[in-house]
């Protein structure tokens, strides 16, 4: 059996429509109820929402999603009725503050038009989970063929980290976020690599004075403002994968100190964003050298390396022979969950519908041939790889 364009459509719009902004639960029953009807598949929901899904024997592949998304605009919400009296509502400013714009009488708008889905979650990523769901049905796998839709990527990773705790570790992933559109025009393309994210505050210390006599304290904001050219002099991380260079970036994106015009201010925090690159950070920790300063790390979403050259190769082999298209591998700005799978040591790539300057927009769309094309991909890759137990 082969998925066709109607069941790809039809599915990604009865996921879409599902709002898992807030609460995740709708969307999960909605993966899983179809999961059971469809597939004769083992699958099984754990106590964070995660959906998991298994069928054959041998090497695991995993085709990974994410269900939830992040809050829709008020434009992308309509009424259970489907009116649009909640969006309207939402962008006038008179929706409830206990329910919010998509509360729990109301969907998600989708909308096709010009070979594409609209709405919230289209590219980001219901689309690609669709096309995941409807390859997953129709595979033929080689090995052992998983699904995995997690809850909570939006928020850290949180549904992938804790299954990856509970014991989910796929030999092989392929990740549906975005790469469609990276290296050409009309094409889905295949990451080898991604950035991480960490966030990091520096807190300045001072003393307090008088500013009439600023010689009596410390002033933080001193402090801190040669922390700042410390990490300016810092050299952004840099690596290569499989052929790819990803660079990573290194910026201060907030500085907040100080209590009044005419007080020593005797604390100041800065925040720093570095996009981190597989094998390489920041020396972050030189700013430590500046008396009264210290550096705490806030958020540190993991980068992805693709560690089997093979597979990579395979992944693209798939995804040349499901367009008319030449795909390349390449590399991604963004961390994704791949992240966190190729840290407890399974070998990722990632490979979705969405383009660059989808996600997370008022206009957030979906192209249906990208669509099309990544459950080829999908399918594809499912039937023809195999391998031993990884070493």
């Amino acid at each position: 059996m082969s998925a066709n364009r109607t069941e790809v459509i039809e599915l990604t719009r009865r996921l879409v429509s599902i709002p898992s902004h807030d609460d995740e639960t709708a969307a999960g029953d909605a993966v899983e109820s179809w999961l059971r009807a469809e597939t004769d598949a083992e699958v099984t929901r754990d106590r964070h929402g995660n959906v998991v899904a298994r069928r054959g024997e041998g090497t695991s592949l995993a085709l990974v999603g994410h269900h939830d998304v992040v809050d829709p605009d008020g434009s992308q919400v309509v009424g259970p009725a489907g009116d649009d009296t909640a969006g309207r509502a939402a962008v006038e400013g008179e929706v409830d503050d206990e329910s919010g714009p998509a509360g729990p009488d109301v969907e998600y708008l989708v909308e096709e038009r010009d070979g594409r889905l609209y709405g919230r979650g289209t590219a980001d990523m219901k689309g690609s989970l669709a096309a995941a769901m409807l390859a997953f049905r129709d595979a033929d796998p080689a090995g052992e063929l998983v699904f995995a839709s997690f809850v909570g990527e939006e928020r850290g990773g949180v549904g992938a980290r804790a299954a990856i705790d509970d014991g989910v570790a796929p030999d092989y992933a392929v990740v549906g976020e975005g790469s469609t559109n990276y290296a050409g025009e009309d094409q889905t393309d295949v990451v080898v690599a991604h950035r991480g994210r960490r966030g990091s505050t520096l807190t300045a210390s001072g003393t307090a004075a008088h500013a009439s006599e600023p010689e009596a304290g410390e002033n933080a904001v001193y402090r801190a403002c040669d922390a700042v050219d410390v990490v300016r002099d810092l050299d952004a991380p840099d690596a290569t994968v499989l052929g790819e260079r990803v660079q990573g970036s290194l910026v201060v994106t907030e500085i907040d100190g100080g209590s009044a015009w005419n007080v020593v201010p005797e604390r100041c925090t800065v925040t720093v964003d570095e996009r981190t690159v597989p094998g390489e950070r920041a020396r972050l920790e030189a700013v430590e050298s500046i008396d009264g300063v210290e550096w705490t790390v806030d958020q540190d979403l993991p980068p992805m390396a693709c560690d089997d050259e093979g597979f990579a190769d395979a992944a693209l082999a798939a995804a040349a022979a499901s367009q008319a298209a030449t795909p390349e591998q390449v590399t991604k700005p963004h961390a994704t969950d791949a992240g966190w799978l190729a840290e407890a040591g399974t070998t990722c790539v990632v490979c979705g519908a969405a383009e660059p300057g989808e996600a997370h927009t008022a206009s957030e769309s979906v192209s249906i041939d990208a669509l099309g094309r990544c459950y080829e991909i999908y399918r594809t890759l499912a039937t023809t790889f195999q391998r031993g137990s990884k070493p």
